[in-house]
């Protein structure tokens, strides 16, 4: 009896030690998907809080929450079917598909950086003239949603795509779940700093009202800094699709070069040789970014901008 009893609670703690590693393994594949989305979440913690420009202080964070359930809606609801379908009966098209999701963020980080250096219109910023409604806000701000969310879902799954079909939901549900959390509770955050650093700045303590009008002061470099940072890594997370995409797809030439230039910084680099290897790398992979990008962006300017143009030019006649 008592033997049995043993051998049960072995059996139970075999068990329970199995689950436990198995949720460590899902939990680290999905950091590790995460990680491999950083590009497009900064971006969108970058893009987002433009929406609520132009509303009362007190609409901002019901407006914010308003488009997080959107986001959860589109990753759960209709992105995650898709791409777990796909990579269960279609595995070969994820690769074409990631692609296509690199190029349009090669396209919008170039478009970016048009806009900074060549004053064309970014279509992500709102008309400071115009009064906005809730309801168009949010629905705008979901539809943008939709596309990055679907960018972050590829690519998480692009690194589990060895998982078993369960594994595979579970992690891509929690890194959904998880970076929609981190990045709207990131963008409510940034837009009520100035609301908390005016607060403090009334207060009569001096060093308490200087840090209030400090982080009224850093909210527009803090935004800038985003909107940089967000830019760069579109570029660089972009082309390392391209870059990895077309060697999967039997055209090695440019990743092997690549690859070349990556072994040889880490051989000249000593003790650093990981983070110029890295560096390497990276910028290699921005400067496809920014060269795909910008072929992109002069397609859709004499194509679907013109045509988008022509009548708008009529009309003014």
């Amino acid at each position: 009896m008592s033997g049995g009893l043993v051998a049960l609670f072995d059996d139970v703690a075999v068990i329970a030690r199995a689950a436990a590693a198995s949720v460590d393994d899902i939990g680290v594949a999905a950091g590790r998907a995460s990680v491999k989305a950083a590009g497009v979440v900064v971006d969108d913690a970058a893009v987002t809080p433009q929406y609520v420009r132009g509303l009362t202080a007190a609409r901002e964070l019901p407006i914010i929450r308003r488009i997080a359930l959107g986001s959860l809606r589109n990753k759960l609801l209709i992105i995650l079917p898709v791409v777990l379908l796909l990579s269960q009966f279609a595995s070969g098209l994820l690769t074409p598909i990631l692609m296509l999701g690199g190029t349009y963020l090669c396209y919008e980080g170039a478009e970016k950086v048009w806009a900074k250096f060549g004053g064309h219109h970014d279509e992500h910023a709102p008309d400071p003239d115009e009064l906005p409604d809730e309801d168009t806000v949010v629905s705008g701000a979901v539809r943008t949603d939709f596309i990055l969310s679907a960018e972050i879902m590829v690519i998480s799954l692009n690194e589990v795509v060895d998982q078993p079909f369960v594994s595979r939901a579970v992690i891509l549900a929690l890194v959904g779940v998880g970076i929609t959390v981190l990045v709207y509770g990131f963008v409510g955050l940034i837009v009520k700093m100035d609301d908390v650093g005016l607060r403090l700045a009334e207060l009569p303590r001096r060093a308490v009202a200087g840090l209030g009008r400090g982080l009224v002061r850093a909210m527009p470099k803090l935004l800038t800094v985003l909107t940089v940072v967000g830019t760069a890594a579109m570029l660089w997370v972009g082309g390392h699709i391209l870059l990895v995409g077309t060697d999967e797809l039997g055209l090695p030439a440019l990743y092997d070069a690549v690859h070349h230039l990556e072994e040889d910084a880490k051989d000249a680099s000593g003790a650093l040789g990981g983070v110029a290897g890295w560096s390497v790398n990276t910028l290699a992979s921005a400067l496809l970014g920014l060269v795909v990008g910008a072929v992109a962006v002069l397609v859709m300017t004499l194509t679907v901008h013109r045509r988008k143009a022509a009548p708008e030019h009529t009309a003014s006649q």
